[in-house]
This record gives C-alpha cells, structure tokens and sequence, in this order.
C-alpha cells in the first residue's frame, strides 16, 4: 500500500502534466483540502474554475458542483474523484410542480438554489447561494417566487423578504436536517458561552437558537472575526479542517453522529490521483441542456453584483 506522502506526490506532478486545477469543497476529508489549489463552497468553486487557464479541473465533491462547474466552464475537462458521489437534495424538485406553478401564477419566479441538478436549473429563472438567496429574492420584480428544491432555506428567505409570496418546496439536506435543537441545548448545558452558528439548510427550530446564520464560508468568517472562543457548529463536519486552521485556539463542537455527508466522504486521495491518470469520470451535459442551464446561473451573477 502506497505512502500518502508518495500519493500526494503523484498527485502533484499529475496536476502539471495535464495541466490540472483541484478544486475541494469545504465538506471533503482534510487532506483533499490540503492539496487543493482552491477550497470553498460550490459557487465560489465554479467562479474559481472559469478564472484558471487550466485545460482540467478535477472537483472533489458531488456532482451538482461538477455540473456548475462544466456550465460555466464548458470548454474545460471537468473530473469527478468519485462519480456516485450525489447529493440527495439536488434531485428533489418536480418538474411537473415546476410547470403546475407557472400556470397558476402569472408573475411567477422559479428560483433554484445552486445544490441542484442541471435539469432543475434549466426550468428555473435564476439561481441563488446561500449567501445571496435573500438579495436576489428581494431584487427579483416578481411577487410569487418558488424556491427549490431545498425548503428550510426557502422558509428563511421567505422569513428575511416578508413582502413576497415564497411557495416552499420539500426538498431537504439530510445532513442538516438530521441537526436538532435538542442538540444545540444539551451543548449549550455543558458549555454556556458557546455561540451557535447555524447554516440555513438547518431547521427553522434550530435556527432561532443560532447567534448567526449563513452559508459555510460566512459561518467561517464569523467565527475567525468573533471574540468567542468556544462555538457550536450546525454544518457538515468537513468544515472543521478550515475552522481549525484559522483558529486554532478555539473549540468547536458538531453534532455527533449525524453532521457527516457519506458523499463527499466518498472522495479520496486514491480516487484524486485515479482521474488524474485515466481521465475518467468526466461530467458531460447535453448542449441543449447546458444552454438552458447555464441561464439562471449567469442571471444570478448580473443580480448578485
């Protein structure tokens, strides 16, 4: 069995023969984010992609993320470590709701949150992150908007833009819905000066607990700018490789058992280094599709500026 050491350098030199970019996201094992030459979450990855002069970005993570990336790259070879990596929640919208809304409300607005598949975003308007959903809602010209696929996020924009109709989807993160308020009290028991940080795929009951809500890479900023010193974090456990880095005198607690995605856990170094050497596992996209996909999410960056 090879060394991780004799691995990495595989990796490495790999990368420059073919003129590779690693991309990792916050949720990946810590040694994947190591090596990467950019870690974030799935917008800013994407973004990242199309500013490199690489020919291949290989993507460690799921493969909605892959699928942004190839949208908006799609003269670049885009690698999966793992192609069964998935993520539950990007497939749960329907489209035929999608088509039932659109012929009941006259003004309305399909808004897609970016951990979606292709096809949703190709019968959506615009896409949203989860730190410029509420922006993009409130600068929509529509009254009635339908959020997909994830709901919680949903009710907290819909919570944050009262003066719109937000028609809520049930689609979920199983990681984040697995995340109790329960949690969150019995930690704070044994740790009173604790601050909850909260991402908002979580539960509206274990949102009114959080001293702060946002998306992973804003719940890392809060907690490398604040004062505190001790947090309680409701996220995906991947997160805590950046937390601990920038803050190493700090603790940080997770819920145990249910704050680990098996998907993204389902990337590795081994499977890094495989896709790297054989070029397989590479996200293709039907042109029609990537036309109309690619849409909303070039709608989101005109909004979002």
């Amino acid at each position: 069995m090879r060394m991780e050491k004799d691995i990495l350098e595989e990796i490495r030199q790999k990368k420059k023969e073919k003129n590779a970019v690693i991309l990792a996201h916050y949720y990946v094992n810590d040694e994947l984010q190591a090596i990467a030459d950019y870690v974030g979450d799935s917008f800013y990855l994407a973004k990242a992609a199309t500013g490199t002069k690489a020919d291949v970005v290989v993507f460690c993570g799921v493969s909605f993320m892959g699928e942004s990336v190839k949208l908006l790259n799609p003269e670049k070879t885009v690698l999966m470590p793992d192609a069964a990596a998935d993520c539950p929640m990007a497939h749960m919208a329907e489209i035929e709701r999608i088509k039932a809304y659109r012929e009941q409300y006259d003004d309305l607005a399909v808004v897609c949150y970016i951990n979606s598949t292709a096809e949703l975003k190709s019968y959506s308007d615009v896409c949203v992150t989860s730190s410029n959903a509420v922006k993009i809602v409130k600068a929509l010209p529509n009254r009635n908007i339908f959020f997909i696929p994830d709901g919680n996020l949903g009710g907290y924009v819909a919570g944050q833009v009262p003066e719109k109709n937000v028609i809520l989807n049930d689609g979920y993160c199983p990681v984040h819905k697995a995340m109790t308020a329960e949690f969150i009290q019995e930690t704070k028991k044994r740790h009173p000066g604790a601050l909850v940080l909260a991402h908002p795929e979580c539960e509206k009951d274990v949102l009114v607990f959080a001293d702060a809500v946002g998306s992973t890479a804003d719940l890392i900023r809060y907690a490398k700018e604040s004062d505190g010193t001790e947090f309680i974090i409701c996220t995906e456990e991947g997160v805590s490789f950046r937390l601990r880095e920038d803050n190493p005198e700090k603790r940080f607690y997770f819920p145990d058992g249910c704050a680990c995605c098996r998907d993204m856990k389902r990337n590795t170094l081994e499977k890094l280094l495989h896709v790297l050497t054989t070029g397989e596992n590479a996200v293709e996209l039907d042109e029609e599709l990537c036309r109309r996909a690619v849409r909303p999410l070039e709608r989101m960056l005109e909004l979002a500026k």
